[in-house]
């Protein structure tokens, strides 16, 4: 019943979405109608050598590996064999995120064989923006569901820069949002708000309740930025930029982080817990899962003020 999914689940028990961006410095998207196995790019048919390639390329530079295909029944329609039809040219595109480094470089591909070198290959600029939503029901129900209505709507606005993609992570926050190059993952914006999400992200403002942060930052990090999102107004994409983070032992005994933020100039203390749910976090999940939580302890705007104040949350 829908009630009894999990994103409907978290949505009534407002999970906090602040500090759950997936890791990734680097994104490898690869273009590719399905159908998209429950582990995307181990178990939808691809290339067993390019697995392999783009496999070792993710680990050792924090990359994240995402199937993307045009939203629509259409796209996700593939020949009899579950495979993109022979000859198709595809795209591929390598996207980095880190703060300073933000670009998509992005190439064709027939045989996935080609693949294998792809991950380091030049390619050609990409301006972007890149929006993906996750539709992949073959590992969350939720994603499908309300992911599938988000990508529609923001295609029928922007046909060029929408894709839908593979499991991005946090199933419970669906729909879920990738906002390109930056690497801002978002959760929870219906049909009618995410059009005007990406509008506003493309014209470099990002003012929106569902940010869950950004993949190439720590969690603390993004939570932070959340938290002197809420204190400033700030909206800029590149705004409250990470100077330094250190873990603080507080008052009370208990222990977080100190993050310094820069553009404008921000000092937050937030306190790292571990949540016990008592519950599944996704549809698929057996067992009940745990959630980590980012209290804020403080939050100073200007010049870091160089100590920890007493805090009795």
């Amino acid at each position: 019943m829908p009630w009894l999914r999990c994103s409907f689940v978290a949505d009534a028990a407002q999970d906090p979405r602040e500090g759950s961006a997936p890791p990734a410095d680097l994104w490898f998207l690869i273009e590719h109608p399905g159908p998209w196995g429950r582990i995307p790019l181990a178990q939808s048919g691809i290339d067993s050598a390019a697995v392999a390639a783009i496999s070792a390329w993710s680990m050792a530079e924090n990359g994240r590996v995402v199937l993307i295909r045009r939203p629509g029944r259409a796209a996700r329609n593939s020949p009899a064999d579950g495979m993109p039809a022979p000859g198709a040219v595809r795209r591929w595109f390598r996207v980095d995120s880190r703060p300073g480094h933000e670009s998509i470089r992005t190439g064709t591909f027939v045989d996935e064989s080609d693949l294998v070198t792809a991950v380091h290959a030049p390619g050609e600029p990409y301006a972007g923006p890149m929006a993906l939503v996750c539709t992949h029901g073959r590992h969350d129900t939720c994603c499908a569901v309300r992911g599938r209505p988000v990508a529609a709507a923001m295609v029928a606005a922007d046909p060029e820069h929408v894709w839908e993609c593979s499991h991005i992570g946090g199933c419970r926050f669906a729909p879920a949002l990738v906002l390109l190059p930056h690497g801002f993952v978002l959760g929870g914006p219906g049909p009618s708000e995410a059009p005007a999400v990406l509008r506003d992200y493309t014209a470099g403002r990002l003012d929106a309740p569902w940010v869950r942060g950004r993949s190439s930052l720590p969690p603390a990090v993004q939570a932070a930025q959340h938290h002197a999102v809420a204190a400033t107004g700030a909206t800029g994409v590149d705004a409250l930029g990470l100077v330094g983070i250190s873990a603080e032992q507080f008052a009370d005994g208990s222990s977080g982080w100190r993050v310094e933020l820069a553009d404008p100039g921000c000092t937050v203390w937030v306190r790292e817990r571990r949540v016990e749910t008592g519950r599944p976090l996704t549809c698929a999940a057996t067992v009940t899962g745990w959630m980590r939580v980012f209290d804020l302890v403080d939050l100073t705007v200007g010049t870091p003020q160089g100590s920890l104040r007493d805090a009795d949350t």
